[in-house]
């Protein structure tokens, strides 16, 4: 279950069998880039860990090109 989550509620949830790897998250980015705004509007931000999923080619141009702003963070060593 991967849900995205604004202060509004869920903006899109998908449900998948198995492992998430990078074309089932360039498949659920995509959906949910069409519940997103252009920045810097409400629910324009997208938020990642450092998943390896996250990282697949392709990602960070798909969300740069419908003008939603991606903030990366990488959780390694916060306690």
């Amino acid at each position: 279950v991967l849900p995205a989550i604004s202060l509004d509620g869920f903006l899109h949830l998908d449900v998948l069998t198995g492992s998430w790897n990078g074309r089932a998250i360039l498949k659920y980015v995509n959906t949910l880039l069409g519940n997103m705004n252009p920045f810097p509007e409400k629910n324009s931000v997208i938020v990642m860990d450092n998943a390896s999923p996250h990282h697949v080619g392709g990602l960070r141009e798909l969300i740069e090109a419908r003008s939603v702003f991606s903030v990366e963070q990488s959780w390694c060593g916060l306690t």
